[in-house]
């Protein structure tokens, strides 16, 4: 089939799947509800702090695969920085002990025996002990597979919450198993960390634009689709802002929004129904970007330190816990943190809180029932699901993104 492919949401599902249908000889068209692509991966001037931030703290890792053949692919893999090894730097803010998890670039965790590359405490066998996530049940939580051990609360618990971006007495075990499978298990060389050097839209978004607009593909911004007009099996058109955009018959679809505006448009699609916040919070000040660029905090509110060129950025994820406390409160809390961590002077400077209150499907085991695959039962014949939510394997990280996406173009195309 040759026909044209309607792309409805320019994120980094939208964006992944536009390549592969291009790349394939498909004609497509990407509509995007907001001002720019990019979705929950994006950077913008922010006015109050009169600087460019993102719009989230995204970490790679070298072992994601389809995030580093997607930045490949557009050029971009050169924007991206890191400390150019497996290097994880962590601060207990409860006894102010600081420790740098290093694995080794193999597979075997000789690292473990190296009192300075390994979590005080740790022991191998507490490294073992993640066996247990592979032969977890269906609901099995991250806490309850996991718990217990000096390696948990000080490596793998951080880990769980930012990967999966839920608490881990609610986790699903089987996800933080894709999570370790695919990076802690194959050793340090899968495990380098990588930051973008400017922000999320220079490295992920600008780029893939660019080669897609290069090799025809169009961007239509600030063009909601409303609602999607099906006829038997198939869609027909799609409700424009401008008035209807008519499907022909060897015409395709690619839904690649947020879970729940994709429930909108198909309301007898399941999608997952539980959604986790996460807060970022963005000083603008400078600081030591140490040897990794980043530091992990234990025992605190804040989780994550970014330190980029004139702002110190925090993330806390899963923190449905946090909606009714003022951003006023939580900026004072965690600049407390922060100055402990990274040794700064002075009043807490300019801020600005960011919450976003659905930024990821919660990883149950009830959402995961919910999570449809590319071309689910329900939906009309010439479309596919894309999007972090869709059933991946992994929890909503880049990674999953991307990988939805190139699962929905394949699903599109002659077997």
């Amino acid at each position: 089939m040759t026909g044209h492919v309607n792309v409805i949401g320019a994120g980094l599902a939208g964006l992944s799947a536009a390549m592969a249908l291009v790349e394939a000889g498909r004609g497509v068209t990407l509509h995007e509800a907001g001002p720019a692509a990019g979705g929950r991966c994006r950077s913008y001037f922010d006015r109050a702090l009169g600087l460019r931030i993102d719009n989230g703290n995204h970490l790679l890792l070298s072992g994601n695969v389809a995030a580093m053949a997607y930045l490949d692919r557009i050029g971009a893999r050169n924007s991206m920085t890191g400390p150019g090894d497996a290097l994880f730097p962590f601060m207990d803010l409860a006894t102010a002990e600081r420790w740098t998890v290093a694995p080794g670039a193999g597979w075997l965790p000789w690292w473990l025996l190296d009192r300075s590359r390994h979590v005080p405490g740790a022991r191998l066998a507490d490294l073992l002990s993640l066996a247990k996530l592979r032969f977890a049940g269906p609901t099995a939580t991250v806490a309850d597979t996991l718990g217990g051990t000096e390696l948990y609360r000080r490596l793998l618990e951080p880990l769980a919450i930012s990967a999966l971006n839920t608490p881990p007495e609610q986790a699903l075990a089987r996800l933080m198993w894709a999570v370790v499978e695919g990076s802690l298990l194959k050793g340090g060389a899968a495990c380098v960390p990588m930051m973008p050097r400017v922000g999320l839209s220079e490295s992920f978004i600008d780029p893939a634009v660019a080669w897609l607009e290069a090799r025809g593909a169009v961007l239509r911004v600030s063009h909601r689709i409303s609602a999607l007009e099906i006829e038997g099996r198939r869609v027909v058109s799609l409700r424009g802002p401008d008035g209807p955009v008519l499907i022909g018959p060897n015409d395709d679809i690619v839904l690649a929004t947020p879970a729940w505006i994709a429930g909108d448009l198909l309301p007898e699609l399941p999608t997952p129904l539980a959604f986790e916040t996460i807060v970022n919070i963005h000083y603008r000040i400078g600081a030591d970007p140490g040897p990794a660029g980043f530091i992990g905090l234990v025992g605190g509110m804040a989780e994550w330190i970014f330190i980029k060129p004139g702002v110190v950025s925090i993330t806390i994820s899963a923190a449905n816990r946090l909606l009714n406390h003022s951003p006023d409160e939580l900026a004072e809390q965690v600049w407390g943190e922060v100055r402990g961590a990274l040794d700064l002077p002075g009043p807490m400077p300019p801020v600005r809180v960011v919450r976003e209150k659905r930024a990821t499907f919660a990883a149950t085991a009830e959402n995961e029932r919910r999570r449809p695959v590319p071309r689910p039962p329900a939906a009309p014949a010439n479309l596919a699901v894309a999007g972090d939510w869709t059933a991946t394997g992994l929890p909503a990280t880049i990674e999953g993104a991307i990988r939805s996406g190139l699962a929905a173009a394949k699903s599109l195309m002659p077997a």
